[in-house]
């Protein structure tokens, strides 16, 4: 037991060695991971501890060689300090309250397919060496609207005479897309492929699917080659036909305007009659009291 207590320390002990020596050696020494369009800390932190705000450390990336983020005494690329690759503008800060504490570390916002590689935090000036960091940033691709010559366009999506038969349509992609048709929970539906026709090295798909349920539907085209992905919407409302709508409501205005037009009639025959009673009723009281009075 104790001899293997005693390899087991040799191990760790060679393990952390070669962690050391891989820093000097210029050999990635930590490994950091992170989804496409997601905010990712690059890290670099003196072991000293030592207030860094009036030193000089500057973040590269290798191969080809890309200016990321340059701190010196308080000046630095987001504060006017010239010789950021454009690529980089605007998406790199750093962490002006740990710097007392040693600490380098930056932030690389929405990160890139092109992020992808080794980045270099170097402290130029320290004595007697410089101090160089080493880092391996990989960014995981996701499925995303992409702009690439042969980029499947948005789906152009139908609902067909037929009841609830859903048409899609995808043309002029490369490579060849696969087209799906999704309900609302993101669920496949089953499809029939009535187009796969290739022209000029693009290629043209369309197919089918058929619905029994009202709902929203996407139509979803991938090329996961290129990490490209793009769906369009289409609403399926299984009520009566527009042409069944249009007529009730001609019926509908037909009845109303009937009604209107006999009220509006029965209230002039009541009027009229309003007024004769108002023309005769005078005349004849006037003439029946002069009856009375001479008989």
């Amino acid at each position: 037991m104790e001899l293997l207590a005693l390899l087991f320390l040799s191990f760790c002990f060679l393990t952390l060695s070669g962690r050391m020596f891989a820093v000097e050696s210029g050999t990635p020494v930590a490994r950091v991971t992170v989804r496409e369009d997601d905010d990712v800390i690059l890290p670099c932190s003196l072991d000293t501890n030592e207030n860094i705000e009036s030193m000089l450390f500057d973040w590269v990336k290798e191969v080809p060689r890309k200016e990321v983020f340059m701190y010196r005494n308080r000046s630095h690329y987001n504060n006017g300090l010239p010789g950021q690759d454009v690529e980089f503008k605007g998406r790199v800060s750093h962490y002006p309250e740990e710097l007392k504490y040693g600490n380098a570390s930056i932030r690389l916002k929405q990160t890139r397919l092109e992020d992808n590689g080794t980045y270099t935090c170097i402290f130029p000036d320290i004595k007697p060496s410089e101090k160089i960091f080493r880092i391996e940033l990989v960014v995981e691709p996701i499925l995303k609207i992409r702009n690439f010559p042969g980029a499947a366009p948005k789906p152009y999506v139908t609902i067909l005479k037929e009841k609830g038969l859903l048409q899609c349509e995808v043309p002029g992609a490369s490579p060849k897309p696969t087209v799906e048709w999704w309900d609302s929970d993101n669920k496949t539906l089953p499809t029939k492929t009535v187009q796969d026709e290739e022209q000029q090295g693009r290629f043209h798909v369309t197919v089918q699917t058929t619905v029994t349920e009202p709902g929203c539907y996407h139509c979803v085209a991938k090329q996961l080659e290129k990490w490209h992905r793009i769906s369009s919407e289409i609403c399926v409302h299984h009520g009566l036909p527009v042409w069944a709508g249009i007529l009730i409501g001609v019926i509908v205005c037909f009845i109303v305007g009937g009604v209107v037009g006999f009220v509006l009639k029965v209230k002039g025959y009541s009027l009229k009659k309003d007024s004769q009673g108002m023309e005769n009723g005078p005349s004849s009281e006037l003439q029946t009291n002069l009856t009375s009075e001479h008989p």
